[in-house]
């Protein structure tokens, strides 16, 4: 929880000082006034929250794997929402890759043996997320700004109350304060890059861009964290990987499409 807080908090602080020097606090405050963009934005902080709580709980009790796992639903989730909700189209090839990431997700959760709720509530929570910010359609640092400060209140009294009682971890040590801090900035920027992404690229294509993340995270539990994989993991996510390289041959040739497009008009 100290952790969450602690991102929340001071991702709102980098948020301000770059709209301080981009001159848009007027602006950004405004925005906070209407209440249409004030109660997505307040749903979006509620959905960004579930998502920090549970990879950072994930994480820290030996579940590298299985957050690996969400981010890899995540797609799916994503890509259903554009397809339903937005009514985007996809190409063949990208139907190919859904299908092999869906079979995928399938093999993992059978290996698994159980609901992998860890895994289903990153996805839902992100993929949401990414919906609500498509919708709203605002520029990305206004909208992670005021996310953050509508949160503070419930972040910021936490930290409070932990450093009141002398339980907080911030300034214990230096590097650990530095870690604490940083989690601001090294949360902030991915974050307003994917809210900039939702603005300027087909949901589909955001979906599909997604396994990139769980791929490192898989990464990560595999070869450092030293995490389970029996071998019909190992085929669950070699299958995902599959999918991987269809949407890279799709991305190629829709690169090529487009350029030939333009080159001609």
């Amino acid at each position: 929880m100290e952790i969450v807080s602690h991102r929340a908090v001071w991702s709102l602080f980098f948020c301000l000082v770059a709209l301080g020097i981009a001159k848009q606090l007027k602006s950004t405050y405004a925005l906070l006034k209407n209440p249409r963009v004030f109660f997505r934005l307040l749903l979006a902080a509620g959905l960004i929250s579930v998502n920090w709580l549970v990879y950072i709980w994930g994480v820290n009790n030996e579940h590298v794997v299985e957050t690996a796992l969400g981010y890899y639903i995540n797609p799916l989730i994503i890509i259903a929402f554009g397809v339903i909700m937005l009514r985007e189209k996809m190409r063949k090839l990208q139907w190919t890759a859904v299908s092999f990431g869906a079979l995928g997700v399938i093999v993992l959760t059978i290996d698994y043996g159980r609901l992998p709720w860890i895994a289903l509530a990153l996805a839902f929570s992100w993929g949401s997320y990414g919906l609500v910010k498509k919708q709203l359609n605002l520029g990305a640092l206004e909208g992670l700004a005021i996310e953050t400060l509508l949160s503070l209140p419930f972040y910021g009294g936490y930290l409070i109350y932990i450093g009141l009682n002398g339980t907080g971890q911030l300034g214990s040590s230096i590097g650990l304060s530095i870690l604490l801090i940083g989690a601001g900035v090294v949360t902030a920027i991915p974050l307003l890059l994917f809210n900039g992404s939702t603005t300027r690229l087909p949901f589909t294509i955001i979906g599909l861009l997604q396994y990139i993340t769980p791929t490192i995270q898989f990464s990560i539990g595999v070869w450092v964290r030293h995490e389970d994989m029996p071998t019909a993991r190992w085929v669950g996510f070699m299958i995902i990987w599959a999918a991987l390289i269809t949407l890279a041959v799709d991305l190629l040739k829709s690169g090529r499409t487009v350029n030939n497009s333009v080159a001609q008009g």
